[in-house]
């Protein structure tokens, strides 16, 4: 019988040797709720919903884990040689806006987020099990919001391919 333990795969890099990396956005705000970000030639707009010419910070962080969490799935996956065919995530989350308004003992960002993860495989359950484990174990950005103590509901849906 497997353990929480010895379900997790192994690591893909070698655990006595570090592996540190150094990302680096820059950004340029001009006394306005809109930020532009370069990202390596990559460029990013933030802004509020006032002026609603990009997506609000905290919509930027959901994005974030969206896209972190199907990096991690695929590379799960590809450890596993689990099969799939695509992967479809969204993610919803509550914030009481008084806290970022200065409000005390109110927190500025997530109460929680719900996390909806539907898989197109037709691995069994087991396997799928075992590659969400994996997958919540390792994504950098589920362990931020964890860590920041905001509640996470995830779900995974297996949709036949």
């Amino acid at each position: 019988m497997s353990t929480p333990e010895t379900d997790l795969l192994p690591p893909s890099v070698d655990p006595n040797k570090s592996a540190l990396g150094i990302r680096r956005v820059v950004a340029r705000n001009e006394a306005s709720t809109r930020s532009v970000m370069m990202v390596r030639d990559h460029i990013l707009v933030s802004d509020e919903k006032g002026t609603n010419t990009g997506p609000t910070p905290l919509e930027m962080c959901l994005s974030s884990l969206l896209g972190c969490e199907g990096v991690i799935i695929n590379r799960c996956a590809e450890a596993m040689r689990f099969e799939y065919t695509g992967v479809d995530i969204e993610a919803d989350g509550e914030v009481d806006q008084r806290g970022s308004r200065g409000v005390q003992g109110v927190r500025p960002y997530f109460n929680w987020v719900r996390v909806k993860i539907r898989i197109h495989t037709n691995e069994p359950q087991d396997r799928l099990d075992r590659l969400a484990r994996n997958v919540e174990y390792r994504c950098p950005v589920m362990n931020l919001f964890r860590s920041a103590d905001v509640k996470l509901d995830v779900t995974w849906e297996k949709v036949p391919s």
